[in-house]
Formats: C-alpha cells, structure tokens, sequence
C-alpha cells in the first residue's frame, strides 16, 4: 500500500466533507487513516501456507476439536465500516490436526481484508477442509455491524450470525453437539 497517495486521498475526502485539513486536529489525520487502513486491510498481504507455516501434524485423534470465542474485527465491503464479533471453528480430524494458533491466525487473516460476513465464515470453513481434508468443519461467526449500528436502520443490539458446515457436521447430531459445545459458559 503507497501511504502517501492514500493519506493524499484521505485529505481529499476530508476536504469534500467541509473540513479544514490545515485545523490542528487534522493536520496528521490522513496520514495516520493511511496507517490504520493498513494495518486493517493487512489480510491482502498474507497467505494461508505462511499462517498454517507447516504446523499440520499426523495424529489418530478423530473427536471434535473446537476454538471457539475467537474475536475478529473487520471492514464491510459496502460502506468501508467495522462489523467485529466472535467466531467459533470445529473440525473432526481424519488423521491430521493443526496447531490451535492457526485457527485464530486464519480468522485474522480472512478477517483484515474488505468483507462480508458470510463470506469470511465459508473462507475460514473452506481453507480448513481443504488443508486438513477433515471428516467435517463447521464455522459459526456472531457479528455486530457499524453499518446497521451507526447509519441505516441504526440498530445496536442486532447481532447477525453466519454458519458454514462440511462433511460430518452436516449430520444433524454432529450439528447439535458443535451448537451445544459452543453455546456453554467459559471454563
């Protein structure tokens, strides 16, 4: 990402808007949005093969793993506002697992990039069935959207939640149990 043409851009906008860019409040503002959607967007400069970075290993468990409570900030792809929540990751080995850091590097990942929810649950659901080859993956993510807290329909307690299943968990037992698993308190 060039910084400065898109701190030129941001001054741009802020202008358009009526501000004063020369104010003392925004004279580092373009620069410093510049450096904040890099950090958020840095998604587009990682690659699963460097996240996963070797660690699936061969191993003859075959129950449910779950991560669950994983946070996740992101940008919506329609009006460039936050949406963040939870996101909670289950597979059934098939002779290899992976690293448990992994899961949240994924998220993070496919998180720090424009989306939409529904999209960033199959991404996450996808890479895993594709990686691990499991006997099935499910994915469920629990979002808060700025575009519906702060504009629109301005609603702040409207949670929207996605899923994503493959193979086993499409079984409705093997659902319930994940649903089951995920939905009870901490330790």
């Amino acid at each position: 990402m060039d910084l400065q043409n898109v701190s030129e851009k941001v001054k741009v906008i802020l202008t358009e808007i009526g501000e004063d860019t020369e104010r003392e409040g925004l004279i580092r503002t373009p620069e410093r949005v510049a450096k904040a959607y890099k950090f958020l967007t840095k998604g587009y400069q990682q690659n699963v093969d460097d996240v996963i970075n070797g660690a699936i290993f061969e191993e003859k468990y075959d129950e449910m793993v779950i991560v669950k409570d994983i946070d996740f900030y992101s940008m919506c792809e329609h009006h460039m506002l936050p949406f963040y929540g939870k996101i909670h990751v289950a597979y059934i080995p098939n002779g290899k697992i992976v690293g448990l850091s992994k899961i949240p590097r994924l998220v993070e990942m496919y998180a720090r990039r424009l989306q939409v929810q529904e999209r960033l649950t199959q991404q996450i659901a996808d890479v895993l069935q594709e990686k691990l080859q499991p006997k099935g993956v499910a994915v469920v993510a629990e979002g808060y959207h700025m575009c519906m807290m702060m504009r629109g329909i301005e609603k702040q307690n409207s949670i929207t939640t996605t899923s994503a299943v493959h193979g086993a968990f499409r079984a409705e037992k093997t659902r319930l149990e994940f649903l089951s698993l995920i939905s009870r308190n901490r330790l």
